[in-house]
């Protein structure tokens, strides 16, 4: 094969390729990986130009016939890059009748951060929970102790034991759901849902809530039915869970808005939109990208005071995914906050 046609043959992988020759020498590069090794590549010895130990590592070995029959050289390399390390792993196999090694550099980042993820959300669930439990611990042992025979002290603890073991059940209920959502994130629900009679339900199972929080509830609904495809379960779970956030963060008014089938360029078609505003101390601008994340809170002692896991704009933001539809937030410190949920009408 002629490094013409070598070239011609590799510009097309969507991947870093280089193919290097029995001599050491590279005998063509694709456009993508002179963009990570630099240009003129061509024609010049692998190791004055690959300044990469793994890379290199990869290739002398496939060159030298180290690797196992069959088996490419493996390695791995990273790049800094202005928005944080880029990780490859690297195969390098030997091409049949010794002419030479094809190098191909895999961008494993995604990986990587997955990982990452995993490792923080474990942290995360651990920190979660062993909170309650060390105050559950600590009020069991002073009740077997110094509070055994003192009944106010007892009945204090226990009530707040009540409290963190509620907190715990929330959690566990709250990581259940996301699991369930995410696992079914790529199955679009598509059974008939009543969204007015949604609605209507959650302002039913919340009016008591917001009587107690001394909140002024108020729905606008259309009288008619307004159906749209999806999983009335979660389409529930959705609008109680940004409606109660507004009941225990916002101000002293909430309003939820259902507003009839239009044109949502962005969804290709009609959606139905349901605004969920309140009055409140608003969300500065730098949380608003981060509060869907799991357990991101913009005020954590507030929000365990009320009870909150740190999860439920999470489920929110999956169940609307889910749904195929978006997610607008815009808030203002000091005027209160609006959630605008958008659900494909078809």
């Amino acid at each position: 094969m002629t490094p013409q046609e070598a070239r011609a043959l590799i510009a097309a992988v969507p991947m870093p390729l280089l193919l290097v020759g029995p001599d050491g020498r590279i005998v063509a590069a694709n456009p993508r990986a002179e963009a990570l090794f630099g240009t003129s590549l061509a024609g010049r010895l692998y190791g004055s130009v690959l300044r990469r130990p793994g890379l290199l590592s990869a290739i002398e070995a496939a060159l030298a016939g180290r690797a196992a029959p069959g088996t490419p050289a493996t390695g791995a390399f990273t790049v800094s890059a202005a928005s944080g390390d880029m990780r490859y792993r690297v195969t390098a196999e030997p091409l049949e009748g010794g002419q030479g090694v094809l190098v191909a550099a895999e961008d494993v980042s995604h990986l990587s951060e997955v990982v990452q993820q995993r490792r923080d959300f474990v942290a995360n669930v651990s920190h979660e929970l062993r909170t309650p439990l060390t105050a559950l611990l600590g009020f069991i042992e002073t009740l077997r102790g110094p509070a055994r025979d003192d009944p106010a002290a007892r009945e204090r603890f226990l009530a707040t034991m009540a409290r963190e073991a509620e907190r715990m059940n929330r959690l566990v209920s709250d990581l259940l759901s996301l699991s369930r959502v995410e696992a079914e994130e790529r199955i679009r629900p598509t059974a008939p849902v009543d969204l007015t009679a949604v609605l209507r339900a959650v302002r039913a199972s919340l009016a008591p809530a917001a009587e107690e929080a001394g909140v002024a509830l108020e729905f606008v609904l259309p009288d008619a039915r307004v159906v749209v495809p999806g999983d009335a379960d979660q389409l529930t779970q959705v609008f109680m869970n940004l409606a109660e956030n507004a009941v225990k963060y916002g101000g002293r008014t909430v309003r939820v808005v259902m507003h009839p089938p239009a044109p949502e360029t962005a969804l290709r078609g009609e959606a139905v939109r349901v605004d969920v505003v309140d009055d409140g101390e608003g969300i500065a601008p730098e949380h608003i990208p981060r509060i869907t994340e799991r357990f991101y809170r913009v005020d954590s002692h507030r929000s365990r005071e009320k009870g909150g896991t740190g999860l439920g704009l999470a489920i929110v933001k999956h169940i609307v995914s889910r749904h195929r539809g978006r997610l607008r937030i815009a808030s203002q410190p000091g005027k209160g906050s609006e959630f605008s949920v958008y659900i494909p009408a078809s």
